[in-house]
Formats: C-alpha cells, structure tokens, sequence
C-alpha cells in the first residue's frame, strides 16, 4: 500500500553536516522523495508539530530543540518519501526515539544522544502513523510543493495575497 511519511532533519543533524548521511540511509527503503525543503521553525510551528506532548514537563524545551535555539541552525530539512509501507521502512531504519535504546546500526543509534536535561538529539523525525502523516504534511508543506496528489486538494482564490518575489 502506497503512503506518505515526514521525515524531518532535525537542527542537530544539520548542525552536524549529517543530511547526506541519513539520506542515504533513508534511500534503502526503495521510497520516492516527493516533497523536500528548508523550514525556519516558528515557535507556532514547533508547539503544533509536538501538540501531543504538550502536557509533558520537557515540552518547552522540545519546542526550543526543534526551532534551533539549541543547536544555533535555527531551521530544520522537511522531506516527504512515498511508496509502499513507506513508514514502516523508515522507522524501522530510523530507530527508537531514545537514542540509547535505538539499535547502534540505526540512525538514531549512530547519531543521536540525550543531553544533560534529558533531552532526545534524535537528529531526525519520522511519522508515526498515516494519520500522523497527514496531519504533519498539511502542517510542514503546501499542496503545490509536494510532486504527487497525497490528499484531496482544493482551488482557492484570494485576492490580497501577499508573497514575497523576487526583485
């Protein structure tokens, strides 16, 4: 079955030069990259992606973890692959999202470390779940950035949109 995951590079992979690393890591799961950007993380952003764990006592520190504000790399790589299971095979090559308990030959366990406050350098993010999916990708990305018709879509015209050009 044909799916859609988030992968997110998180700032400290980033800020360790590891894209290139965990790209090709990612390209044994066979899946297609149809979506794939830069983000500046607003606090907005960041308190929207972790909604789930807003309740937990490290969630301010989360939120400062993924806008960059710990790492100085104060953006994040989003990328959506596509294909069959295509969150299963991630997962399973990203590892646990304790660092420490991820398996040592997995991302996370190559890569990531916990800090002296606990928190979890994972270096990277991968959806969860379809439903997770799809609520991260309409979060992360515009319809017109992503090659292929994940969900339904709809036209819509505004006539005070503002947009920055080129000048």
């Amino acid at each position: 079955m044909s799916q859609a995951a988030l992968i997110l590079i998180k700032p400290d992979g980033l800020k360790k030069s590891l894209t290139g690393n965990i790209l090709t890591r990612l390209s044994e799961t066979k899946l297609e990259i149809v979506a794939a950007k830069m983000v500046r993380v607003s606090e907005a952003l960041a308190k929207e992606h972790y909604v789930h764990l807003q309740d937990k006592p490290f969630f301010d520190e989360l939120v400062k973890y993924l806008q960059g504000e710990l790492h100085d790399r104060k953006k994040v790589m989003a990328l959506v692959y596509w294909g069959n299971d295509a969150i299963k095979k991630c997962r399973e090559l990203v590892g646990s999202t304790n660092p420490e308990e991820a398996d040592p030959t997995s991302i996370r366990g190559s890569y990531g470390r916990i800090t002296t406050h606990g928190v979890y350098e994972n270096v990277i993010h991968v959806s969860s779940d379809a439903l997770e999916a799809e609520r991260e990708i309409k979060l992360w990305l515009d319809p017109e950035e992503i090659i292929v018709d994940l969900y339904p879509t709809k036209e819509m015209v505004t006539k005070e949109h503002k947009k920055k050009v080129w000048a």
